[in-house]
């Protein structure tokens, strides 16, 4: 027969480390999409939460009232939630990316929505998400996400996060850079061939003005980006690194902000 006695100070910690894991699981990449069951979600941040707890040093964290309690309850679900923001704002670069390929081949009006996230996405940014996110898991993303997770108690224990205003301003700012430039990094062969493509029209409109360019140049811009699209997808795999890069870069910049 199984026993197992805790008290309740035991739970009100447990109770606490659940908090950040659950916040995170729910914001994070891959974890956070809406096409897995949220009953998995639960029962994922629970057992992970009941890991965590095993294998983490008990860490005191004192309170006074109930209020005082709700307060730390909420600053774990912050950080759990900054944590995961972090890494799930890089992988939407690339259906900014999706976005601005489709406008340049005129597919920017054929949207779907995406059942993992829910959203109105491009055709193309819809390819670029589910290739993007492919190439990720198979470099071990989500192992990562994991370690850090359970690294950020080693770096900010329960109750000691410190939201810095400015400094979260400060990185946010700076991921807005990096975000447009990988962005168009991803998309730059269809971006560049769609602008001499639109020159080389430009010049059969003024060569031969009884043509209807408007016609043709619609058919050559599907076609011919459609053709790029396929030649460019060896190119993902270098996209994946970037993006995978700046993932842990933002996720250990938001860490290192809330540390005391």
């Amino acid at each position: 027969m199984l026993e197992y006695a805790f008290t309740y100070a035991d739970l009100e910690y447990f109770f606490l480390i659940l908090m950040r894991v659950g916040s995170f699981i729910f914001t994070a990449p891959f974890f956070s999409m809406s096409n897995t069951p949220r009953r998995v979600r639960a029962a994922l941040a629970f057992f992970i939460a009941l890991l965590l707890y095993q294998g983490l040093p008990r860490q005191a964290v004192s309170y006074d009232t109930l209020l005082g309690y709700t307060i730390i309850v909420m600053k774990e679900v912050i950080t759990g939630l900054m944590l995961g923001f972090a890494a799930n704002l890089c992988a939407t670069i690339v259906t900014f990316a999706g976005q601005i390929a489709d406008m340049e081949m005129g597919l920017s009006m054929a949207s779907l929505m995406d059942p993992a996230t829910r959203q109105n996405t491009t055709i193309t940014g819809i390819y670029y998400n589910y290739m993007i996110m492919l190439m990720l898991l198979l470099s071990g993303m989500h192992r990562y996400l994991l370690r850090a997770l359970a690294e950020t108690y080693t770096l900010i224990p329960v109750n000691g996060a410190i939201f810095r205003r400015d400094k979260i301003l400060a990185a946010a700012v700076e991921f807005l850079s990096d975000y447009i430039v990988i962005g168009f990094r991803i998309c730059l062969p269809i971006f560049a061939v769609m602008i001499i493509l639109n020159a080389v029209l430009g010049v059969l409109a003024k060569v031969s003005p009884q043509m209807n360019m408007f016609a043709v140049g619609i058919q050559m811009k599907v076609l011919t980006g459609l053709c790029i699209l396929f030649l460019s997808t060896a190119m993902l795999p270098g996209a994946a690194n970037f993006i995978y890069d700046q993932m842990k870069h933002m996720v250990s910049v938001y860490a290192e902000v809330m540390m005391r």
